[in-house]
């Protein structure tokens, strides 16, 4: 790649989801850098690495030469202001430049181009995040396959299960949501179903990635699967209103993530329930790679 031009300013953003990593860097108008890689070796719980992390991709990845003027990330799982704080004060022993460090849910406002709003995330999991007027972040959501993520990936299997059980407990047949997870999950019957979400390795990863059975079966036209689409959509609602609830502006929502984006039907399903519990409140599709969120976050710096 060719050397940096000198008369510009480096600006870098780096988007580092759950699964994967985007970086792109601009100097002046001319990009010279855009890098997609997998997450792994993240670990945003313990600030020296996760900075280490961020300054080899940077070393891999920007022209020969190049000093970023200014540098900004958002990071999958950084979950607390002070989290945050603590990577970017670890960054900048590597680049002597202005860096900001918010979570991945905080690009997507600035990547819509909006000065204010909500960034909510349905992919894997789940999260929406949001300001205050006084700048202050506040974050709901986020809790984990395990614990929460509604309306995510692996929330939605995690539901699906629960009410595939309940509904053999009533003695009722296997639908085709029932069908579709036995198969998926390659166990002979529902009640097997709960030992292999306990055996799972990677909880959001290893539910998630059957999340399309649920869309499948909602097509094929069982009840128990767009009640849990159904219900997504209403947790997904849900988070925004929590948001508006502790005073964060809530006009316009910011959504992205794999699941949302790609299943029309949790869209649908979450846009009509916001209606209801913010009225007022805009859904936009972000159209445009969240990474152009952190890229406006660190021009802003310059």
């Amino acid at each position: 790649m060719q050397d940096t031009p000198h008369s510009s300013p480096l600006v870098v953003g780096i988007d580092v989801g759950g699964t994967k990593t985007h970086l792109r860097a601009f100097a002046g108008d001319v990009m010279v850098a855009d890098h997609v890689r997998t997450s792994s070796g993240w670990r945003p719980h313990d600030p020296v690495a996760a900075a280490g992390w961020l300054a080899a991709l940077a070393a891999d990845t920007l022209p020969a030469g190049g000093r970023p003027s200014a540098f900004a990330v958002g990071g999958h799982a950084c979950e607390t202001p002070r989290q945050c704080g603590q990577i970017r004060t670890a960054l900048q022993l590597h680049f002597d430049a202005p860096a900001l460090v918010v979570g991945d849910a905080e690009l997507l406002v600035p990547a819509a181009g909006l000065d204010k709003g909500v960034g909510l995330v349905a992919g894997a999991g789940s999260v929406a995040v949001g300001r205050l007027t006084d700048g202050s972040a506040v974050q709901v959501g986020g809790w984990g396959a395990v614990l929460g993520d509604e309306g995510g990936a692996a929330g939605l299997v995690r539901e699906a299960v629960r009410a595939v059980w309940a509904a053999h407990d009533l003695g009722e047949e296997p639908d085709a949501l029932a069908r579709g997870l036995v198969d998926a999950f390659d166990v002979a019957e529902v009640p097997a179903l709960g030992a292999a979400l306990e055996n799972a390795k990677s909880a959001s990863a290893q539910w998630g990635r059957h999340a399309p059975v649920v869309f499948a079966a909602a097509r094929a036209g069982s009840a128990l699967a767009r009640a849990v689409i159904d219900e997504g959509g209403r947790s997904l609602a849900a988070l925004v209103g929590q948001l508006a609830s502790r005073g964060v502006p809530v006009d316009g929502v910011v959504v992205a993530g794999s699941t949302i984006l790609a299943q029309p039907v949790l869209f649908d399903a979450f846009a009509a329930a916001l209606a209801d519990s913010a009225p007022g409140a805009r859904p936009w599709r972000l159209e445009v790679p969240p990474v152009e969120g952190a890229l406006a976050l660190a021009r802003s710096l310059v």
